[in-house]
């Protein structure tokens, strides 16, 4: 009963933020799975062997507000495919806002990457939202002129130029997985989302022990900058994130926990399949 009483405050003092708050709000939870930082530049292409990931694996987050839970996260390899004659890896991200998030900003999405089999660049980004600002979003990336351009439902941008070795926002969750982390080390990466072209920083922090409902893990910490986050929120509301990636040869992360003025994000492991 008190656990209850607590949710149904915690609810009623979100449904007194103004509305634009609470769309910043989810946004932001939706672009923090995505900044997450790799290294500079996209490095020499890697083989078979080295690639920790595979077609077929699943890893599952469930995420929370306070007490409040917010909804789930997956993320995805599925088979490769060819596209415009390039190999290319399959990956997924669906994101799903739980029912009590849905009250006050129902998302459902899907997003997809494909990736040169070498991991040398990106290829092709699509993401399809539903929610009250639906998107149909396909950026397609021409190596030849060196450009990316995005389309939402079937309405196209000016093309932006890009630089050799640039990723789409999703890939950088598996282009990170590639690398070493050095602890105490700054790194960054080039991406596009077809509409503008940025570096993504972080600060690589220390190894240590994470607990997720009971479980400890070996993990290492990383702080991305938030700048991509500019013009979704505030800077006056002083946005924060902390990502733990597993120490190990596979680097899933494990935990993210971002601060966006008084509203607090949690994304936890869930599983991870096969």
């Amino acid at each position: 009963m008190v656990c209850k009483i607590e949710q149904v405050s915690f609810i009623s003092r979100l449904c007194r933020i103004s509305r634009k708050s609470i769309r910043s709000m989810v946004l932001s939870l939706v672009l923090i799975m995505l900044l997450v930082p790799s290294v500079s530049g996209a490095g020499p292409a890697v083989t078979e062997r080295t690639i920790p990931f595979f077609p077929g694996e699943r890893v599952t987050y469930e995420g929370r507000w306070g007490i409040i839970p917010a909804g789930e996260v997956t993320l995805e390899v599925l088979p490769k495919e060819t596209i415009r004659g390039v190999e290319a890896y399959h990956f997924a991200m669906i994101t799903k806002t739980n029912s009590a998030v849905d009250l006050i900003y129902k998302i459902r999405e899907q997003q997809d990457s494909y990736v040169a089999a070498d991991m040398s660049r990106s290829i092709l980004y699509k993401k399809k939202t539903e929610s009250k600002h639906p998107r149909d979003v396909v950026v397609n990336f021409d190596w030849n002129k060196q450009e990316s351009t995005y389309t939402n439902f079937g309405q196209s941008s000016a093309p932006v130029h890009i630089v050799s070795g640039t990723f789409d926002p999703l890939a950088l969750f598996f282009i990170l997985r590639l690398q070493d982390l050095t602890e105490n080390s700054v790194i960054e990466i080039p991406i596009s989302d077809g509409s503008t072209n940025y570096r993504v920083k972080a600060t690589i922090g220390k190894k240590g022990i994470i607990d997720i409902e009971g479980k400890k893990y070996p993990s290492i910490e990383v702080a991305p900058d938030m700048e991509r986050l500019e013009g979704i929120v505030k800077k006056s509301e002083n946005p924060q994130l902390k990502i733990w990636f597993s120490a190990d040869e596979k680097k899933i992360p494990l935990k993210i926990q971002s601060q966006v003025g008084i509203i607090s994000f949690i994304f936890e492991f869930v599983s991870m399949a096969p």
